[in-house]
């Protein structure tokens, strides 16, 4: 058992040395590959910026998450190790969503495998023990832990749009499940010692993927962060608190709501437009939140510190949840109900008011 200060130097030293690990390893990558997640340049572009940069900021997520999953028994002797049914799953379903992402990069692959896939990382970590428990019914909790995997998995993909978005909202979304951990005094678990790498990792990527960025995290990046975000729903939030009987159980469900609320908002907005002009939900386009944002007059820069202050906001009402609510009560649920409101509309309906520049 360490004291404060001695697993405060610990958990800082795991985050800075992440952190230069994560530095070294994509600096390399820029150096020697120039190819991975470019498209080929006949087909029309639907990033936001149409330069071709390589798409491999996910393969340092995985390598820093391995190696925090790996050092967990040597920085906490005596402690569990990381060799339990639920950390399995969540590394076996990470390294298939890693994979997947992988293949999609390089070769542009079909949208019912990936779905397949998805599906598939979902049910694995139902079968590992990673399952939101909101439900009686054991099915109905089996069911929203699949459609949370696939749902989280696309979002996160379709929010990797712009510069640093993607990059930001995770980083903020594990801050928050750092800040659970804590609370529940965690700080000694291979959760926290993960979520510390991760978030290492992204800090590191997002040097080189600020505006202008110089690379993109790609699929590789994106699916891989879709589980790992999934898995931390359903650990810190949909579970999180002690007692998951009503009314809590419907805390937990906003807290992961707010958490999580940009990556649903930007999907349900893209989505609802879509199929509005008949089109489908899951083909790439310039149309998100945050292309509109552009669209009205906001520099990539500006539109990243949008959803950074975002973020920061929803992480802040997550803990006044965390911290300061001890009965939830019906008034709790409209207030906080009615601020997601607001962050939708005000990010849907620029996308009816704004269209893009004729070229």
């Amino acid at each position: 058992m360490y004291s404060d200060s001695q697993l405060f130097i610990i958990l800082a030293g795991l985050f800075f040395a992440a952190l230069a690990f994560s530095l070294l390893v994509n600096s390399v990558f820029m150096r020697f590959a120039k190819t991975l997640g470019l498209r080929d340049t006949k087909v029309q572009p639907t990033r936001w910026s149409n330069a071709s940069k390589p798409a491999f900021g996910g393969i340092g997520f995985f390598i820093v998450f391995l190696g925090a999953f790996s050092f967990y028994s040597a920085l906490f002797p005596g402690h569990g190790g990381p060799l339990q049914p639920e950390l399995l799953g969540l590394l076996g379903a990470t390294a298939l969503g890693f994979l997947m992402g992988l293949a999609d990069d390089a070769y542009n692959t079909r949208p019912l495998l990936k779905f397949t896939v998805q599906v598939a990382c979902g049910v694995i970590l139902i079968a590992s023990g990673s399952c939101i428990q909101m439900f009686d019914t054991q099915w109905a909790n089996w069911l929203l832990t699949i459609l949370w995997t696939v749902g989280m998995m696309n979002s996160i993909n379709m929010l990797d749009n712009m510069d640093a978005i993607t990059t930001t909202v995770s980083l903020f979304i594990v801050v928050a499940a750092i800040l659970v951990l804590h609370f529940q005094v965690q700080d000694e678990s291979v959760h926290m010692v993960i979520c510390v790498g991760v978030l290492a990792s992204l800090c590191g990527f997002l040097f080189f993927n600020w505006n202008p960025s110089r690379m993109f995290m790609g699929d590789t990046g994106s699916q891989f962060l879709g589980v790992f975000l999934a898995w931390i729903g359903v650990q810190c939030f949909w579970n999180g608190a002690p007692d998951l009987a009503h009314p809590d159980a419907l805390r937990q469900a906003f807290m992961a709501l707010i958490i999580f609320l940009l990556p649903i908002v930007d999907t349900t907005a893209v989505s609802i437009n879509r199929i509005a002009r008949g089109s489908s939900p899951f083909v790439g386009g310039k149309d998100h939140t945050t292309h509109h944002l552009g669209y009205a007059g906001l520099s990539d820069a500006q539109v990243a510190m949008v959803f950074a202050g975002l973020s920061a906001v929803n992480v802040l009402l997550g803990f006044v949840m965390l911290r300061f609510i001890g009965t939830w009560e019906p008034w709790h649920t409209a207030i906080f109900a009615a601020y997601a409101m607001i962050v939708f509309l005000a990010l849907f309906i620029p996308t009816r008011r704004t269209k893009p520049p004729v070229e």
